[in-house]
């Protein structure tokens, strides 16, 4: 299936004497907040990226984003469309570094410490070789 590179939400900015509070009524959950508006723009592209990410991932359905003249904010909030591209977003979550336990002889990384061995570049070379990965 192919995924969108774009995704365009509405979001209630809500200004308040300590921050912004940012709501997308589509993305249930998805909740930033930011100290200025530059701030809170950036924090509401990252935040819904990630959260539309997530749903990708895992196979969930992905909202309709309601059409903006049939939106009812509460009072005081300000709506503003939100884009998101999601190449670079789905790159780095694909690419992020996760850590890993493992468990080896103690006489093997004994000699491999003694030989200065980095341990993560031996393992990812051999899992892309084991996986036929180049």
């Amino acid at each position: 299936m192919m995924l969108p590179a774009t995704y365009r939400y509405p979001a209630f900015f809500y200004f308040d004497f300590d921050g912004i509070a940012i709501e997308f009524p589509d993305v249930p959950g998805c909740l930033p907040c930011a100290h200025t508006e530059e701030e809170a723009f950036r924090n509401a592209r990252e935040a819904l990226g990630l959260h539309l990410f997530g749903l990708e991932k895992y196979s969930d359905p992905i909202p309709e984003p309601t059409p903006v003249h049939q939106l009812k904010p509460e009072d005081g909030a300000v709506v503003a469309l939100i884009e998101v591209f999601m190449p670079p977003i789905r790159e780095r979550q694909n690419n992020r570094v996760v850590k890993k336990t493992l468990t080896i002889p103690a006489w093997l990384n004994a000699k491999a410490e003694a030989a200065h061995v980095n341990f993560s570049q031996i393992l990812q070379e051999s899992l892309k070789s084991y996986l036929h990965i180049s």
